[in-house]
């Protein structure tokens, strides 16, 4: 398989480190950029812009990129490119040489490492709190850098090929204090080969496809693998982030989609996924927004769908014990407690969102009018969380709290149908004012997800609403607002694309209100798109072009959730 680096970074399970092609911009000019995805989304992570040198001239060159190696090639030689380990890149080139250009921010430098006979490099970033080791096997590595008292004014990496063979090697390693104490280095052959055996290992794992998605399988099966970055600094367990171009953390329900496609071929890993947002829990029982390597935010959160989640596992996996069930009984609880003590500020019984962003459609049309909100999406949410929760305190042998759990569920869906139950739909208001909402957002068909929980009067008239001709339903699946509402946007985030999660949580909803043939067409349009356009954030529901980041974990999971279980 090749990708483009203009749409698919090249990285590995557990690195931090990134090649990708990027654009021209007001700070840096286009070209290959190893980069180094820590702190967030707030900074590109752009480290070192790649440049092939001969003759002391900058060269151009295209690239070849498949999932263990990058290849630059020129007329006159080529440098390959290996993530040997997380924090290990391994270079070889021939009949050119390289120069690595860093733009130095505040107190940065480069000095000299004298190791034995090799003459190493460090350059210490202090924005990315990180440090690199530039070492040369073959040939030789010189260093400009112009020292201005408090950081270096520039620094430039020659990377010089042997003066005899015309060979040049060196890798480069990443650190915080100091650098990782070798006996010896590999050969760029046996790095490239143990980065093979992982990868390969991890497609292995990957769930199956039917034969005619088998490429698309790859690919969701490298963006998954390639997006894992190692534990560290405020990430309890390696996390799958979303992307490695640019949405360079973890989500608080993004993460629940990458566990469900783990589950079935790597439950511990899959059960990390899941745990590592209550790891970080605040004591009132809320989730941060997201995480990253470096911080949480906590200004907002998402949707509750881990009960959800965590009954799709269970169903699907003899890898949860008890000790699992222990784990997260009274974390998720605390979860589901907090929505309902501290999002009703009108104290009606019904739970709010604040803000777009809580509810994970950011801009939906649900929230175009006033905030906070009241939606039938997270009561539904919520029911399906305390009935899991009830479930776990059944086998934790506690039956108190599991008849506890399914009052407050019975409780909470007869809410649910009295306050957005118009008769003929569900709505969504205000909190406080219980004034409408505008606009025609899936959101509100989002209950479905009860399945045979719901009135069958209810599921009827929801389920001919997703078929409806000329509404949601399109060639490529379900649009997130109706294509004929004035708000319908093709590039309207969640005004109108398709996106992933919208999909998944409805075909399942689908398929437990008896509806697996409407669910297969679904699950068929989603497969098809994403297999021609790509694993992007989101969709134009129109032509199915692949929209915002083009390279996009959660697509990834549910297309090869889909293809396994659905197509």
């Amino acid at each position: 398989m090749h990708f483009d680096l203009k749409r698919v970074p090249f990285s590995r399970y557990g690195s931090y480190f990134v090649i990708s092609h990027l654009k021209t911009t007001d700070k840096r000019m286009e070209g290959c950029y190893l980069r180094i995805v820590r702190g967030g989304d707030n900074d590109i992570g752009a480290v070192f812009r790649i440049a092939i040198m001969k003759d002391g001239q900058e060269i151009s060159y295209t690239y070849e990129a498949t999932p263990t190696e990058l290849m630059l090639d020129t007329e006159h030689g080529y440098v390959k490119w290996c993530i040997a380990e997380n924090d290990f890149v391994h270079v070889q080139a021939s009949g050119v040489g390289l120069r690595l250009h860093y733009e130095p921010g505040a107190y940065d430098y480069a000095i000299k490492l004298h190791e034995g006979h090799k003459r190493c490099w460090e350059v210490n970033s202090f924005k990315r709190e990180t440090r690199f080791k530039l070492t040369p096997l073959v040939g030789d590595i010189m260093v400009d850098s112009q020292w201005e008292g408090l950081h270096s004014k520039h620094i430039t990496l020659d990377c010089l090929t042997d003066k005899t063979t015309g060979k040049l090697e060196f890798t480069i390693e990443e650190y915080r204090a100091v650098p990782k104490k070798r006996d010896g280095y590999p050969s760029y052959e046996q790095s490239l080969a143990r980065v093979k055996m992982d990868y390969e290992a991890w497609v292995v794992r990957t769930l199956p496809s039917p034969a005619p998605y088998e490429e698309a399988r790859e690919l969701a099966a490298y963006i998954t693998w390639s997006c894992i970055v190692k534990a560290d600094g405020y990430l309890p367990r390696d996390a799958m982030y979303m992307s490695k171009n640019w949405m360079t953390n973890i989500w608080s329900w993004d993460h629940c989609f990458n566990a469900m496609a783990l589950i079935k071929t790597n439950p511990q890993l899959a059960w990390d996924q899941l745990m590592i947002f209550f790891d970080r829990q605040d004591e009132s029982g809320m989730l941060p927004d997201f995480m990253n390597d470096r911080t949480a935010l906590w200004n907002c959160c998402k949707p509750p769908i881990h009960g959800w989640t965590l009954k799709w596992m269970m169903d699907r996996t003899t890898f949860l014990t008890e000790d699992h069930y222990r784990e997260i009984y009274a974390p998720l609880a605390a979860w589901t407690n907090w929505w309902l003590k501290h999002r009703d500020d009108d104290q009606d019984g019904i739970p709010q969102y604040n803000h777009g962003n809580d509810c994970g459609w950011d801009n939906s049309t649900v929230f175009l009018t006033s905030i906070p909100v009241e939606s039938p999406d997270l009561c539904a949410f919520l029911i399906l969380q305390m009935d899991i929760l009830a479930q776990i305190a059944d086998i934790l042998g506690d039956e108190t709290e599991a008849n506890q759990w399914r009052t407050q569920a019975n409780d909470l869906l007869d809410r649910m149908l009295a306050h957005f139950w118009d008769g003929e739909k569900f709505v969504a208001m205000q909190s406080g004012t219980h004034e409408g909402s505008t606009g025609d957002s899936l959101l509100l068909f989002m209950p479905i997800i009860l399945g045979d929980r719901l009135p069958h009067e209810i599921r009827v008239r929801l389920i001919a609403g997703l078929k409806e001709t000329g509404r949601f339903l399109t060639e490529n699946g379900l649009a997130t607002e109706s294509v004929k509402s004035s708000f319908y946007s093709s590039d309207g985030y969640w005004r109108g694309p398709i996106w992933a999660p919208s999909t998944m949580l409805l075909i399942d909803g689908l398929t437990r209100s008896g509806e697996r043939e409407f669910a297969q067409e679904l699950a068929r349009k989603f497969c098809n798109m994403a297999a021609r356009n790509g694993m992007a954030e989101n969709y134009n529901a129109i032509t199915g072009e692949g929209l915002r980041d083009p390279a996009f974990t959660w697509t990834s999971s549910v297309f090869l959730i889909l293809t396994s279980e659905w197509v």
